[in-house]
């Protein structure tokens, strides 16, 4: 997953790739092994942790009838946490365009998702002045 790092996009899809393809055979290893590459790696770059994220979605959408129902739990709300903190990072610099992201989450009449709201939250939290 170092890997993930490399400038060169060819790099970075077939990185991409393979997390998929192996994800396909071994789903609970893929996710937790991305999970933990995350958390030792708290400093990665946003476009980079984006591509591990972007995986472990593919990974889980198309195996979740696959997954132990705990793994997945914990898998989506970790996924989503991570999401969300990206988001946050982006929003440093790209407030606006992010927030309109955000915003498109809101529906009249629908409860927004958790993390739609602490997502939210967090951007109006780290870009008060």
């Amino acid at each position: 997953m170092d890997a993930t790092t490399d400038k060169d996009p060819l790099v970075q899809e077939q990185i991409y790739n393979a997390l998929c393809y192996l994800g396909e055979s071994e789903p609970e290893e893929i996710l937790n092994a991305c999970d933990e590459y995350l958390r030792q790696h708290d400093k990665l770059g946003y476009p980079h942790r984006v591509i591990i994220l972007k995986a472990m979605e593919t990974v889980v959408k198309n195996n979740i009838s696959l997954l132990d129902k705990s793994t997945a739990k914990e898998v989506i709300r970790e996924w989503q946490q991570a999401a969300s903190d990206v988001l946050v990072a982006v929003g440093g610099c790209f407030i606006n365009k992010v927030m309109e992201e955000v915003l498109t989450k809101f529906q009249p009449g629908v409860l927004p998702h958790y993390y739609v709201v602490q997502t939210f939250a967090n951007l109006a939290v780290s870009n008060g002045e």
